[in-house]
């Protein structure tokens, strides 16, 4: 449901989250979430232009969480990286799968998506502080 690049920024934003106000080298936030160091450094740049994170060069520089990214909804993330989410494509590979043509598992797989959805909007990046990137470490 969601892509590698979204699943990595929500690591690196919940390991940053875990060390408010600290300037983290890419280096040790590749190593503490398991990211590959020139993906990081692609999703790191991305998460810097969308004012998520700040970057600084030089001795004591780094990558530090913005202080209004804990309220941000992670749905803002996803879409940031994957686009606005589509209704997601037919279990069943039907060309023609709706409401008004549905596969058997329409009504099921409908209800799913639409509570992943409303669990993206209501889940902030602030919560991602108790999430698998703070237990890697």
């Amino acid at each position: 449901m969601l892509s590698q690049t979204v699943k990595y920024a929500l690591r690196i934003l919940g390991h940053l989250g875990n060390h408010p106000g600290e300037w983290l080298q890419g280096d040790q936030i590749a190593r503490a979430t398991g990211i590959p160091s020139n993906y990081l450094s692609k999703i790191l740049s991305q998460l810097r232009k969308r004012g998520l994170v700040h970057s600084q060069k030089g001795w004591g520089g780094g990558f530090v969480l913005d202080a209004r990214a804990s309220r941000i909804p992670i749905a803002e993330v996803v879409e940031l990286f994957d686009g606005k989410r589509e209704q997601s494509s037919c279990l069943f590979g039907l060309s023609a799968c709706d409401p008004d043509n549905p596969c058997p598992l329409h009504s099921h797989w409908d209800r799913i998506s639409k509570s992943f959805d409303r669990m993206l909007a209501s889940t902030t990046i602030g919560d991602l502080k108790t999430g698998p990137a703070s237990r890697r470490n």
